[in-house]
């Protein structure tokens, strides 16, 4: 039952899914309870990930095999996952950009992350991540339906569990007394990690044996890189990570993802 509580914690957190009313008094809060519930973040990229899949390839068939169809289905699915989580991870986004846009110094930075406006940095960060993401999938979906669904499916989930290693290896330096992710900066632990990672294996073994390893392995690659820089930014600049970060790191991951992808598979269907 503790199983259950936490991932539905997990999904009252990070998505806009209701869980109120006696399920939630069931499921209960508590600092430790969030803290726990990270070693399933993953499970909603299944969630996210699927509801893009599964719009991407409704659309596909509605449209037909018009030039245009995978683009529609790029915009459709990303919409439909913006408003599964409340543009959650997109905001973190936004706010990353803003304050290490907006200033060299450190607390500066710290205090532009808080401020709830959006600014140039921000909105700039904001449609070329959107941008990116359209056409990459537009590029996968053009490529191969089952490509761009398997896509999905591996960048949502993995690009959650990517963030778990910012808080496993630095400091949390946000506002610790409004931060809404403080109970999840104390340093996660290697089981709650491993549980993670097992959330992530079933799509990496079914794409393997879809897809194939090699093709798997260049997505997984991409967005371990883009952890590996964001890790790094984030240690020189803010020598630590805020929940913003987070997000930023989750969206940036994600685009990685399907763009390993896409450069992997353009070179295997060129040799």
């Amino acid at each position: 039952m503790n199983f259950v509580r936490h991932v539905l914690l997990a999904v009252q957190f990070f998505t806009r899914i209701p869980i109120t009313g006696r399920l939630a008094d069931w499921v209960g809060y508590s600092p430790a309870m969030l803290r726990a519930s990270a070693a399933h973040f993953p499970a909603i990229g299944w969630l996210a990930g699927g509801l893009a899949a599964g719009v991407f390839w409704a659309l596909s068939q509605a449209l037909g095999p018009s030039p245009w169809s995978a683009a529609v289905a790029a915009v459709a699915c990303t919409v439909a996952t913006v408003m599964m989580t409340g543009g959650f991870h997109e905001d973190g986004l936004a706010d990353v950009a803003d304050g290490l846009g907006g200033s060299y110094d450190r607390e500066r930075a710290l205090d532009i992350m808080k401020d709830s406006r959006v600014g140039a940095f921000g909105a700039m960060a904001l449609q070329l991540g959107l941008l990116s993401k359209v056409a990459v999938l537009s590029w996968l979906g053009q490529a191969s339906l089952a490509l761009v669904v398997s896509a999905l499916l591996l960048g949502h989930v993995l690009s959650r569990l990517w963030p778990l290693w910012l808080v496993r290896t630095l400091p949390h330096v946000g506002d610790t007394a409004r931060s809404k992710s403080k109970p999840l900066a104390d340093q996660i632990s290697g089981p709650a990690l491993g549980a993670a990672v097992l959330w992530c294996l079933p799509p990496l073994l079914l794409l393997g044996w879809q897809l194939g390893p090699s093709l798997v392995g260049a997505g997984v690659l991409a967005g371990a890189l883009a952890l590996v820089y964001m890790g790094r930014l984030f240690r020189r600049r803010l020598q630590g990570f805020t929940g913003d970060c987070l997000g930023a790191t989750q969206q940036v991951c994600e685009i990685a993802t399907y763009l390993g992808l896409a450069i992997a598979w353009a070179q295997q269907s060129a040799a």
